[in-house]
């Protein structure tokens, strides 16, 4: 895919954006995060890979180096891919944060989404289904955002988008969306090939530097409400058995394994988790359209 953008921007003479390298750097770098990770699996024939903290160093290096480069580099109109503002559906001015507490914040959402997505994982199709929605939703996002950005000369009017490189972050999450829609066929149940950590961690970064680089980091908690499900029935088991010396909320976290062992049966679980999927991407991008009308 980074090959395939690259050769795209070749072929019409032009290089390719900051903002567009930015995500692809982001993507490629959890991959290898998550490489490592698997690879470390393979090669010492056990189920454990990197320790917690060593894939959370990882993270926390990855976060932060993205976020750092996503608020500088600005372009010929001043503007950078990202903002100090912590975003809903665009800036919040009254949520504008000092630069490093921005980029901890940023931090925080890479490391968030990528975990939240590898937690997700864990029962055939199931992340790889919900990724191609979430992905589909912010393709749509960024072609609305370069249909109404903020530029000398735009028409866009008053509720313009102030974004950087809406049409390049369109392509590749439009790229992602196509590339998750088939490998579907190979990952449903009965699984024959496995996306790993290598897949989830690359993938789940990638999701996190989309909410940042539309300016819509608030909303991807409604664009990617399951993930948020899966991530919190971990951490509200992991606090509450902590807590209790022992009891548990749910029968197992992440949530999906809840559900198998109340006696769902496997496709049950991922159909239904889709549904649930399809329904916060759709009010997601209502939220974010009505917005936009309300503005006008």
């Amino acid at each position: 895919m980074v090959l395939a953008y690259a050769l795209a921007h070749l072929v019409n003479l032009e290089l390719p954006s900051y903002s567009g390298l930015l995500l692809l750097g982001l993507l490629v770098a959890c991959g290898l995060l998550g490489f490592i990770d698997d690879w470390t699996k393979i090669s010492h024939k056990r189920s454990l890979g990197l320790t917690s903290r060593g894939k959370l160093l990882g993270q926390l290096v990855i976060g932060a180096a993205f976020g750092t480069a996503a608020l500088f580099g600005p372009n010929a109109y001043g503007d950078t891919p990202a903002s100090t503002a912590i975003s809903f559906t665009r800036d919040i001015e009254w949520l504008r944060l000092p630069l490093v507490a921005a980029i901890v914040w940023m931090t925080f959402m890479v490391i968030a989404s990528s975990n939240a997505v590898n937690l997700t994982d864990g029962v055939d199709g199931l992340a790889t289904g919900a990724l191609t929605m979430v992905f589909g939703a912010y393709t749509l996002i960024n072609i609305w955002q370069r249909n109404q950005w903020c530029r000398p000369g735009s028409t866009a009017g008053p509720m313009c988008y102030q974004v950087r490189d809406p049409w390049d972050l369109a392509v590749i999450s439009a790229a992602l969306a196509a590339a998750c829609f088939g490998f579907l066929w190979w990952n449903a149940k009965p699984a024959k090939i496995f996306m790993g950590d290598t897949g989830s961690l690359a993938l789940g970064g990638a999701v996190g530097g989309l909410a940042i680089l539309t300016r819509t980091e608030l909303l991807l908690i409604i664009i990617g409400l399951l993930f948020v499900l899966e991530a919190s029935s971990v951490a509200i088991q992991v606090s509450y058995f902590k807590l209790t010396h022992g009891k548990r909320v749910f029968k197992m976290a992440p949530l999906h394994h809840h559900f198998e062992l109340l006696g769902w049966d496997e496709v049950t679980v991922v159909i239904r988790f889709w549904i649930i999927c399809g329904v916060s991407v759709v009010t997601g991008l209502s939220v974010f359209y009505a917005q936009w009308i309300l503005g006008q």
